[in-house]
């Protein structure tokens, strides 16, 4: 009844390099072809869709993520905060850190936290979102290689930290990642081409896996999960009782003091 696809599905991963033509493809909530489109396909299969696009709101530019219900309206709109800029993965030219923070958005199968790719490597960002009442966390995603270092392989290492999340927060979650080779040519005429690790995944809410694809097919999982029961597992345990809010001041410091 929730349906996740990768970050970004519409074309190919296009912050690979600078190019400012793309800036182009940026277009309003309203306006972009694939969120009204699926919004079309939810009303008609009566299913949750959070959709991954470029958007524009007015001069600036997000990696937002449009949450569409089963009747097919838009719940909320998710835009991106944590921003990367390296090798291949150039999104602060295209995208600003998003302004919406974070959330639970109600819809028809449940309260679902969604966020965006990098924002997964940050437990502050899956905290919050179970703390406002999410049934599940949900993280569209585009990685793969890393260009300045091609012998590293950061699968096992995102994975981990995504199930850190569910454990942590008694929560079940859910990656979709790319899979398979991209090439295009940056502004300068030169061959990029990247290979996206896929191995997307659904984890339960002791971060126990329930469903894993591979590293090279594109193909799709599933999972039934109770919310009901892993709410009430979740309240038993006392993880969300037993926080001391009072001792975490420097979580919302930047740099805190020694």
């Amino acid at each position: 009844r929730v349906i996740l696809t990768p970050e970004l599905f519409e074309r190919p991963y296009f912050c690979k390099s600078q190019n400012a033509e793309a800036l182009a493809w940026a277009a309003p909530v309203g306006e972009n072809p694939a969120v009204l489109r699926l919004q079309k396909v939810a009303a008609e299969l009566q299913v949750v869709l959070p959709v991954s696009f470029y958007q524009l709101a007015g001069q600036v530019r997000f990696n937002s993520l449009a949450v569409v219900d089963a009747d097919g309206k838009i719940a909320a709109v998710y835009r991106k905060s944590h921003i990367p800029d390296g090798p291949g993965y150039q999104e602060k030219f295209y995208f600003a850190p998003g302004d919406t923070g974070f959330s639970a958005v109600p819809t028809e199968y449940g309260k679902i936290g969604a966020a965006v790719c990098w924002d997964q490597w940050f437990p502050e960002c899956a905290r919050v979102m179970a703390l406002c009442g999410a049934d599940i966390l949900l993280y569209p995603t585009a990685i793969g290689d890393e260009p300045h270092r091609p012998n590293l392989n950061s699968r096992v290492h995102w994975e981990t930290a995504m199930r850190g999340h569910a454990a942590a927060n008694m929560t079940p979650l859910a990656a979709a990642n790319r899979v398979g080779k991209e090439s295009q040519k940056d502004p300068f005429g030169r061959d990029i081409t990247m290979s996206f690790y896929g191995g997307s995944f659904i984890a339960g809410p002791t971060g126990e896996i329930l469903a894993r694809l591979d590293d090279e097919d594109d193909a799709f999982i599933c999972a039934d999960l109770d919310f009901a029961q892993i709410a009430a597992d979740r309240a038993e345990w006392g993880i969300f009782r037993d926080r001391r809010p009072d001792l975490y001041r420097p979580l919302a410091q930047l740099a805190p003091d020694s």
